[in-house]
């Protein structure tokens, strides 16, 4: 028995539930297009010579194609999405969010792949959704706070990474992950780089902002997508992706301890429809096995 995904998985989430810390400290001083271009670089920097150490360069020949649309689905778009929402969502707040992408993933797969649905699925969908309501709910009631784009923003970079998840085993499931990690961070830095240009900000940033981004880049982007690349080799898109189970956790423990965010009681309602939503649409809850046809 391979004991390996299990040690990686909660090592993924409290990475990926940190991330949220470091672009909300980041972000501002920034701006997301650039800060997010900066973390690409960095992951960039960290991967290329691990891809060339471990020889695997070769493996991206005939496959740039499909890696560059990974790298716009898992990378360029989702990161410029989270970067804009944190500017006004709580870094434990848009950590819950993200755990709508293995609902996400069960959508794209009846769409895409033509898989069946269960009821399950379908009353997890709605139970998820419903929980992405509560969990927002202290902040729609406030009207100096315009969420609800954010909140968008957040849930179009889950889906972006749904699609990336069901795209990567179907076309790249051979690529050793490494190298399909370097091909994605290059990627998407030569599409984010250029038009960084035109975010430049007017001071230069602080050393915590700076710090942020080289946390962001080498920790939470370069060895976490090894991780993640690893886990869909391993497990499959869906199975890997079901990682963001974790992350709301840590997410709004981090937001907690490192920048004095609030827990309502709201929240943590909706938190728990949303881990009940996606836990129903991806087959850890199931209710009846009957499958719709769509």
């Amino acid at each position: 028995m391979n004991t390996r995904p299990f040690l990686e998985f909660p090592l993924l989430a409290a990475i990926w539930g940190a991330s949220f810390i470091f672009m909300k400290i980041g972000g501002h001083e920034f701006g997301p297009v650039l800060f997010m271009a900066i973390r690409t670089v960095i992951a960039s920097l960290f991967l290329i010579p691990l891809m060339r150490f471990n020889n695997q360069q070769a493996a991206l020949n005939g496959v740039k194609f499909h890696i560059f649309i990974a790298g716009m689905l898992n990378t360029a778009i989702p990161f410029v999405l989270f970067g804009w929402a944190t500017l006004t969502l709580s870094a434990g707040s848009t950590s819950v969010l993200n755990a709508t992408v293995p609902m996400f993933g069960a959508i794209v797969a009846v769409v895409w792949l033509k898989d069946k649905i269960t009821i399950s699925a379908v009353v997890g969908l709605i139970t998820g959704f419903i929980g992405v309501y509560f969990l927002m709910y202290d902040k729609l009631n406030m009207p100096e706070s315009d969420v609800l784009l954010p909140t968008l923003a957040v849930m179009g970079a889950a889906l972006c990474y749904a699609i990336s998840a069901n795209y990567t085993k179907k076309f790249l499931s051979q690529v050793k992950p490494i190298a399909l990690s370097a091909g994605s961070q290059v990627s998407a830095s030569l599409v984010l780089v250029p038009i960084s240009l035109a975010f430049i900000p007017s001071q230069i940033p602080s050393m915590a902002a700076i710090y942020s981004v080289l946390f962001l880049g080498v920790v939470c982007t370069g060895f976490a997508y090894i991780i993640l690349f690893r886990l869909i080799a391993t497990l499959g898109p869906t199975k890997a992706i079901s990682v963001t189970y974790l992350i709301p956790v840590f997410g709004l423990i981090w937001g907690m301890l490192f920048l004095n965010e609030a827990i309502t009681a709201t929240m943590l309602f909706g938190c728990s429809l949303i881990l009940v939503g996606v836990a129903l649409t991806t087959g850890v809850i199931n209710l009846k096995r009957k499958a719709i046809a769509l």
